[in-house]
């Protein structure tokens, strides 16, 4: 007997409906919380884990009807999951510093907080809050702060600590030890 992954329950046919997104073994009970995905026999198996699924999905596709659309989405959404990049590495990440960059760059130019807000056409509370570290300015404001005042807030150039952890374990220069303190 398998148990239902909804509400615990022993059953011994379970049916798999999608809830949110996610595929899950209930009993009869709780097939109305999602939708019941139907799947093929011995076909769903073999082209689930073989590398020529491709053949198999579309002979699949072609046969069934709303049940091999979804079977289909499922396998061409695990095949462009491999290619398909994550959203953060494309952007930018601030300089861990980037308060005392802002305010060091707007002190050396001569400025006030007020008159680097108007040269930027953006409120002095902003500045501040920048430089005090309360507030990440946004892409618009990074981009003017840094074609302004000359200087990088990206963290590629400044970034110190990054570099004395990336390869802490390959080198064998830190282990756990060395860095957890004990409470005996």
């Amino acid at each position: 007997m398998v148990q239902c992954e909804m509400c615990g329950a022993e059953t011994s046919s379970p049916k798999t409906i999608k809830v949110e997104g996610a595929k899950l073994d209930v009993c009869s009970n709780c097939t109305d919380f999602g939708t019941e995905v139907k799947q093929p026999t011995s076909s769903s198996t073999s082209t689930k884990y073989s590398t020529g699924s491709s053949g198999g999905g579309s002979s699949s596709s072609s046969s069934g009807g709303s049940s091999a659309g979804s079977a289909t989405g499922s396998t061409s959404t695990g095949g462009s999951s491999r290619s398909r990049t994550d959203m953060f590495d494309d952007m930018d990440e601030l300089a861990p510093d980037y308060d005392d960059l802002v305010r060091n760059a707007r002190e050396d130019k001569g400025l006030s907080q007020s008159d680097l807000a108007n040269e930027l056409n953006e409120k002095a509370s902003l500045i501040r809050k920048i430089e005090r570290g309360d507030t990440l300015p946004s892409d618009r404001v990074q981009s003017k702060l840094e074609r302004f005042l000359d200087v990088d807030l990206s963290a590629e150039g400044a970034s110190a600590d990054d570099s004395e952890w990336s390869g802490g374990s390959s080198s064998g220069s830190y282990t756990l030890g060395d860095v957890v303190k004990r409470k005996d």
